[in-house]
């Protein structure tokens, strides 16, 4: 099926540029002005992401940014001006999936686009959603899915970036599972995290010093050579 694109910016030339290409290449597209438009959208269809442009005139994009997120999980993309590097950085924190900044050519867009679409695709195969899960426990460790909080067999909270605690998340939904370094790299870039770090080895290098006793031989995170990684440890799941 074709990914229902919703488009909100109040430029009607950048509506019709962005809709006409994503159209071209089989995406379905609504392209809105207003965020009451885009509010009637996703009342009445299903949407599979969200590219929103931060200045809408007279509205405060980061507003409905606010509201998208607290109302669901559809991945939004934010659209920003070269100098607005603070609505990025709290676009971000918000937790949208990317950004783009203005002018960009509808061909990147769309590999944007995909790129956010397959991260969310590996999520649901890999990480669990059917129940809540408040917490997993690890060798002594735990990792609060609620507050984001990985506190040590001692109870000290251990500080970790995003990508970090993605990474952490997916080993602990999928322990005793090789994961590869691709589904890694999705799983730990969800939310906006480690936009520019590209390199799944580093981000397990620092997970490795945060959480091992020896990171040079690791008990918990083993490498599958070939293949991937591994979480060989026995992981109780807390609801």
């Amino acid at each position: 099926m074709q990914p229902h694109i919703l488009a909100i910016d109040d430029d009607p030339a950048m509506r019709e540029l962005v809709a006409e290409y994503l159209r071209e290449n089989e995406v379905r597209v609504t392209a809105v002005a207003t965020g009451a438009e885009m509010n009637e959208v996703l009342a009445s269809h299903a949407v599979d992401l969200v590219v929103l442009d931060l200045r809408l005139g007279e509205e405060d994009g980061m507003q409905l940014a606010r509201k998208l997120r607290e109302e669901g999980a559809t991945p939004i993309i934010i659209v920003t001006g070269k100098q607005e590097e603070a609505d990025r950085i709290m676009g971000l924190e918000l937790g949208a999936d990317d950004y783009m900044v203005k002018p960009f050519s509808p061909r990147e867009l769309l590999a944007r686009i995909r790129a956010v679409l397959r991260r969310y695709h590996t999520a649901r195969e890999l990480l669990p959603t059917r129940e809540k899960r408040r917490a997993y426990r690890f060798a002594g460790w735990e990792l609060n899915l609620g507050s984001r909080r990985l506190n040590s067999p001692d109870g000290q909270r251990v500080e970790v970036t995003i990508g970090e605690f993605n990474l952490l998340h997916a080993f602990c939904a999928a322990s005793q599972r090789v994961l590869t370094r691709e589904q890694l790299l999705d799983l730990s870039r969800l939310n906006g995290a480690e936009v520019y770090d590209r390199s799944i080895d580093v981000q397990i290098m620092r997970l490795r010093r945060k959480i091992e006793a020896n990171p040079a031989r690791p008990q918990y995170i083993k490498t599958e050579r070939g293949m991937g990684y591994v979480f060989s440890v026995s992981v109780e799941v807390l609801h």
